[in-house]
């Protein structure tokens, strides 16, 4: 063989090895997320377990702060095409996605696209109708769906000799009312407390009770949307919490899950919070205490219904290739396994978002061995038109609103109607404003 043979016959196989080395090497694809210390290590344990079992595909997930910090730097720099793949945001900013302006892919469309069959059927009711659009094909995918529940400190019930067996326990307003007298005159200095007073006393209040929180269907019809939080049912609720308050019967502590570290402490008989918390009592709590659905009152008809979605989705940001796309579906594809599912949520507390993997985890028995545990699923099984959720623009001002007016209420510096008709005139500001930013995209 010659010499100029030899040459060409070693270049062809450095050629043929490059070109291999190409075709093997893996679509990267990345996502952007707001998950901190022991939810970041979950992530990022999902991100090992997907690129190992999906080689074609190498996913790089990277946390960016807050749920605010992580939505607006995304935002951002989707704007500057230089966005992630996937872009993990808060449930209350689903609206503001839905409205972008062409900066996101559905995730319906990029399954199909995918090659995937996409069942609304096989997710949760409550969760699947939250992330869907009106023609039934999800917007974006549910991730750490969490929703309302109520907490019970059973050490401080058996203080006040109330009844601790769970079937016993608070189910209406009137017996939360009671039990916190009860413990009151026992010397509790917290009878009841609740994180997150705008979510659970008011956005997952109006849904439980099967009542709208704000015209259009809370805002799935339109972005005409307006606060309805000055009719009835949301004053009498308000009046009977500031009635609490000035009993010292409900003890405001703050905002946020700020009142999550007073009921771990041992301080608080009632709280209502996220079910994403369960964990973290587990871990903290060192009293006998339960997990039970929101209360809710008896002679409101339909009540109670479902309680609101909380934590947040994957959203498939625009302007990437098809591989990449491909890559991102079959991310999507991997946390729609019912056993990734189940995994998720007994390592987490958020939800399992798909009917089979809560059949598995229900299966296992896991439910018998931590009581309480499925009520926020069950919670969760079914919806109407009007407790759909609650999909408004500016949502985070929104709460901001809230926060703020029902302060003074527990200050003693406004009354309950008062601070309703304030949250309206505020809110509806806000939401006028989004329905004109949307019109002229």
């Amino acid at each position: 063989m010659s010499k100029h043979h030899t040459l060409a016959g070693l270049t062809a196989a450095i050629l043929m090895a490059a070109t291999a080395g190409a075709q093997a090497a893996p679509t990267e694809i990345t996502l952007w997320h707001a998950m901190s210390n022991t939810l970041g290590d979950w992530v990022a344990d999902l991100t090992k377990e997907f690129n190992e079992k999906n080689p074609q595909c190498h996913l790089t997930s990277t946390y960016k702060g807050t749920y605010d910090q992580t939505m607006s730097t995304g935002i951002s720099a989707q704007r500057a095409h230089r966005g992630p793949n996937i872009l993990q945001v808060f449930e209350v900013g689903t609206a503001t996605m839905m409205n972008s302006g062409g900066a996101i892919v559905p995730v319906g469309d990029l399954m199909s696209k995918a090659g995937y069959k996409f069942d609304p059927q096989a997710y949760i009711p409550a969760v699947y109708g939250y992330y869907s659009l009106s023609d039934g094909r999800m917007v974006s995918f549910p991730f750490n769906s969490s929703t309302t529940v109520m907490y019970i400190n059973k050490d401080l019930f058996a203080k006040a000799g109330l009844p601790t067996d769970d079937d016993k326990l608070p189910k209406t307003w009137d017996e939360i009312k009671s039990a916190a007298a009860a413990m009151k005159k026992a010397g509790v200095a917290c009878p009841m407390t609740t994180s997150w007073i705008g979510w659970t006393q008011m956005e997952s209040f109006a849904l439980w009770h099967n009542h709208e929180y704000a015209s259009e269907n809370n805002g799935f019809a339109g972005t005409k949307a307006r606060l309805k939080v000055t009719d009835p049912l949301f004053v009498r609720h308000m009046e009977d919490l500031e009635a609490m308050n000035k009993e010292g019967l409900f003890v405001y502590k703050g905002r946020g899950n700020l009142a999550d570290a007073a009921f771990y402490a041992g301080e608080c008989g009632i709280t209502m919070g996220s079910s994403g918390a369960r964990s973290n009592i587990s871990r903290n709590a060192k009293f006998a205490w339960s997990e039970r659905p929101l209360p809710y009152y008896g002679d409101v008809k339909d009540a109670p219904q479902n309680t609101a979605i909380g934590g947040a989705s994957l959203w498939a940001m625009s302007g990437k290739n098809d591989k990449e796309n491909a890559c991102v579906a079959d991310f999507f594809n991997f946390l729609s396994d019912p056993k990734v599912q189940a995994a998720n949520h007994k390592r987490t507390g958020y939800l399992p978002v798909t009917k089979a993997a809560y059949e598995l985890v229900k299966g296992e028995g896991y439910y018998e061995q931590n009581p309480g545990a499925d009520v926020p699923v069950k919670q969760m099984m079914k919806s109407t038109d009007k407790s759909r959720g609650i999909r408004l623009g500016f949502m985070p001002n929104i709460r901001t609103i809230v926060d703020e007016e029902l302060e003074k209420v527990w200050s003693g510096q406004t009354s309950a109607k008062k601070a309703l008709e304030k949250i309206k005139e505020r809110g509806d500001v806000q939401l006028e404003r989004f329905e004109r930013v949307t019109q002229k995209k």
